[in-house]
């Protein structure tokens, strides 16, 4: 059981964040079997959706990503065995201020219980290193190695069991993969739910990797719900409930409160009519399988790929246009940006309706972002990226590359092509020194401190309220950054610091029942009577 040492979060108290100031970061990883003989820019702007075609192009031709040792270019082909180090400008987006709390710490049987805070994912992932749970746990506890046993989602709260030890992990993963762990949860979800039990027992599939959503499919994983209500709200239109899952599908309390028509009532993806439409979702979909694609839409004031000629680099009058040479072989479109990639990672063909809640998701999400997306190509006329204190390793000798791989040859021509291993051996060239990356990568200092940087783009939306948030969105970037509307360094788009109500959901892990005994955390503040939120966003 938590200690009573650990108070509950007072209800009238609202946390705020957590940031940490951008950095450069060498990321190395091993080609991975999807993305062989496939170019990079294709597997990026696919695999990654956190910024825009242009800027990924922009980077590879910035010479920041290499393959074995070689700067690779937009076109080059990934092969079998290759290593890609690339390094970003990363910057993590803010996490809620409330702190991760250690409710048992058992040195003996070598595990901790925790009460992880919505918004901390588990895992460095995308765009979180530093900020996820693992890190924090060994930078800021002190704990030299964690391995955690059950993941929660980032946006969802509560109760995770962390393993001190590599064989208690395993040992408490098998029950939970076993479903000996009776798990209970805590969520607050829109409308008047039934009193009483209710069981809601539907497949589950992920259809969208790089969104993350997953929906009720008949060859989805079985999937267990059951749902009683605490108690209603008028005046929110809400109900609090206790929820027991009783297999572990991903998104699975989400889905299925979505499935029954009382969706999370903050969830930004199963809980939002412009993905779903009025009845958002609920009793499922269709999944008859359909070949219609869409291209996303762009914003009004950033013209599709497919005309780049009408690209402009700035606006508000910095920018000079963007032509293509007469004659020169237009950049051909990439699955992202015709929507062919909808469905490359789904494990089932895809209906018309499921593509279109796909696409309405990935345009929503740049939608939210609408206001600053027209600098995503201020790259145009800025230098190249220059990355500042990265330390990146040499490339291991031959054979002793991480997982292995086929040998290379170092003639750029094979665009990375293996070589056979009876063929002479070459010299491997190594990864660029943080010297050469530098002097080859060096910008132009007068770019860097450019006046541009600090242009507001002039309010374009389609409405007179969006035009309004645009404003006040930009003058609040420009107040949290000393007048600045971009990264200096990586010429980012900078946005504004989010509400920390808007980077958790309604979803909380109350309590588990183990082998090694019951945990729980405190009942989360807004599961109480009355509890009133922010809905204006």
């Amino acid at each position: 059981m938590a200690p009573e040492s650990v108070p509950p979060i007072p209800p009238t108290t609202r946390p705020g964040l957590r940031k940490i100031a951008p950095y450069w970061y060498p990321y190395t990883t091993m080609a991975k079997g999807r993305w062989f003989d496939r170019e990079i820019l294709e597997i990026v702007s696919t695999e990654f959706r956190d910024r825009s075609v242009e800027y990924y192009r922009y980077a590879l031709e910035s010479g920041v990503t290499t393959i074995n040792g070689k700067i690779a270019l937009p076109g080059t082909i990934v092969r079998n065995g290759d290593r890609l180090e690339n390094v970003v400008h990363r910057h993590e987006p803010p996490v809620t201020s409330t702190p991760v709390k250690i409710l048992h710490h058992d040195e003996e049987r070598e595990f901790i219980v925790i009460d992880k805070p919505g918004s901390i994912p588990v895992h460095a992932t995308g765009r979180y290193f530093y900020l996820s749970l693992v890190e924090i746990l060994q930078r800021e506890f002190g704990y030299k190695k964690v391995y955690t046993v059950n993941r929660l989602d980032r946006l969802t709260s509560g109760l995770m069991i962390i393993g001190l030890s590599s064989q208690r992990a395993h040992s408490l993963s098998e029950e939970f993969i076993a479903g000996a762990v009776k798990k209970e949860y805590i969520a607050r979800c829109t409308g008047e739910f039934p009193a009483g039990e209710v069981i809601v027992e539907q497949p589950l599939l992920t259809v969208d990797r790089q969104m993350g959503l997953n929906i009720v499919h008949p060859d989805g994983k079985h999937a267990k719900t059951i749902f009683t209500r605490l108690h209603y709200d008028a005046n929110s239109n809400s109900s609090v409930l206790h929820c027991r899952p009783l297999t572990g599908r991903s998104h699975q309390i989400r889905v299925h409160l979505q499935y029954l028509g009382y969706p999370v009532a903050n969830d930004p993806v199963y809980s939002e009519t412009k993905i779903w439409g009025p009845t958002l979702g609920k009793g499922g979909i269709d999944t008859t399988p359909s070949e219609e694609r869409s291209a996303p839409v762009p914003p009004p004031h950033l013209p599709s790929s497919s005309n780049p000629e009408q690209i402009s680099t700035t606006a508000a009058g910095v920018a000079e246009q963007v032509s293509i040479v007469e004659g020169e072989e237009k950049p051909k479109l990439l699955p992202r940006e015709t929507g062919h990639d909808i469905g490359m990672g789904s494990p089932v063909p895809l209906s018309a309706e499921a593509v279109g809640v796909i696409t309405r998701l990935r345009n929503m999400k740049d939608e939210d972002e609408d206001w600053s997306r027209w600098r995503d190509v201020v790259f145009k006329a800025k230098g190249r990226l220059h990355p500042k204190g990265m330390k990146v390793k040499p490339l291991p000798p031959r054979g002793k590359r991480e997982r292995g791989g086929p040998s290379f040859t170092p003639d750029s021509t094979t665009s990375g092509a293996p070589t056979p291993e009876s063929e002479p051996e070459t010299p491997e060239p190594i990864q660029l020194t943080e010297s050469e990356a530098l002097a080859l990568l060096q910008p132009d200092a007068q770019l860097a401190s450019s006046p541009a940087l600090k242009v507001p783009p002039a309010p374009d939306a389609p409405s007179p309220a969006q035009r309004d948030k645009q404003a006040k969105a930009q003058v609040e970037v420009q107040a949290q950054n000393d007048g600045a509307l971009y990264c200096a360094e990586c010429y980012l788009p900078l946005h504004p610091d989010p509400p920390p109500e808007r980077l958790y959901i309604f979803l909380h892990a109350l309590r588990y029942t183990t082998s090694l005994g019951v945990f729980e955390t405190e009942m989360p503040e807004w599961a109480a009577p009355g509890w009133e939120w922010d809905r204006s966003q």
